[in-house]
């Protein structure tokens, strides 16, 4: 239940709360309606990496789909075909966005789960304090420091975007 059902439990008549349900509402169906339409599959690199089998097995792992998520912050990429290289036609997405993407890949959390992940601490720790940790935090320890900065794009993640049909646009210009 989230607050604005919870305030209307305690004042079934408060409109704001009316309103506010019914805007989160609208926007859910506003959204289903357009990832339905065909004009948004089209050239749309978002709609290819959720429907893509390979891709939902990939960001099982959490490293890949960390490497995912940076490569799709502050990158253009183009579909792999004449007309949108002829045309320049990119696709681009903002950082939340794209942790979004990841978090519906893989059918868990949302956007924030992944949002600045690539910013990390990068404390080293000598043997010791490693073994001193649980088996959760030394996997959490070794995991964040695969991690990489939004923007980079790996190897793994170039040649899978490509089996997909997209190119990472050189952004220099």
């Amino acid at each position: 239940m989230n607050r604005y059902e919870k305030k209307l439990v305690d004042d079934p008549e408060d409109k704001a709360a009316m309103d506010m349900i019914n805007f989160f509402k609208t926007d859910i169906q506003r959204r289903t309606e357009l990832e339905e339409s065909s004009e948004w599959r089209t050239d749309n690199m978002e709609y290819d990496l959720r429907t893509n089998e390979m891709i939902a097995n990939k960001c099982s792992d959490r490293v890949y789909a960390q490497h995912l998520y940076a490569a799709l912050c502050n990158n253009d990429f183009i579909k792999n075909d004449v007309w949108p290289i002829l045309t320049d036609k990119r696709w681009s997405c903002s950082w939340r966005h794209a942790g979004g993407i990841i978090a519906n890949i893989r059918e868990e959390g949302d956007y924030i789960d992944w949002y600045c992940s690539g910013i990390k601490d990068m404390t080293d720790l000598d043997d010791d304090q490693f073994r001193e940790l649980t088996k959760e935090q030394q996997l959490e320890h070794l995991e964040k420091h695969a991690f990489v900065s939004e923007s980079t794009v790996t190897d793994e993640i170039r040649q899978d975007l490509l089996t997909l049909g997209w190119l990472v646009a050189d952004n220099a210009e």
